[in-house]
């Protein structure tokens, strides 16, 4: 997992290929007024998903891994709380790998919880567990998914 803003964005763009172009249209869109929905830059292998959403707090926010997608999740309006553990410590699968939608999701509490808000991001890597939405009220969220494999 990585947490920066978006003044440091540049500094991951080597980590793996999609990553700069996600950051470029993630820029767009913060000067935008960019409509929900799903967005694509590469195809499948760099797209976009805004959504606004109401936070379900720490104690309902459940963990999640992708296998095939890196996340960049990024908060345009309101503030996201997001839990992380590293997968290999997420013992209980409550929903087993979705291959079409790319998701497991665990009972495990998360390790550490981290505030998204005023221009910083997370990176989520395959091998981070994330409990998104995990903060209150009302968060406008956009979402960068880049294939990993």
């Amino acid at each position: 997992m990585i947490i920066d803003t978006l003044r440091g964005a540049e500094h991951y763009f080597e980590l793996h290929a999609g990553i700069e172009s996600g950051f470029a249209f993630m820029s767009d869109a913060v000067r935008s007024n960019i409509e929900d929905g799903r967005y694509e830059i590469d195809g499948r292998n760099v797209y976009a998903i805004v959504s606004s959403c109401e936070g379900i707090g720490r104690e309902k926010a459940r963990l999640e891994a992708h296998r095939k997608y890196i996340d960049i999740h990024f908060c345009l309006e309101g503030k996201e709380v997001i839990g992380w553990s590293h997968v290999d410590d997420c013992l209980n699968v409550v929903k087993e790998y979705d291959k079409d939608k790319d998701i497991e999701f665990y009972s495990d509490k998360p390790a550490s919880w981290t505030e998204v808000q005023n221009n910083t991001f997370g990176i989520f890597f395959p091998h981070d567990a994330h409990a998104p939405l995990a903060g209150c009220g009302t968060c406008r969220k956009l979402i960068i998914k880049i294939a990993f494999k």
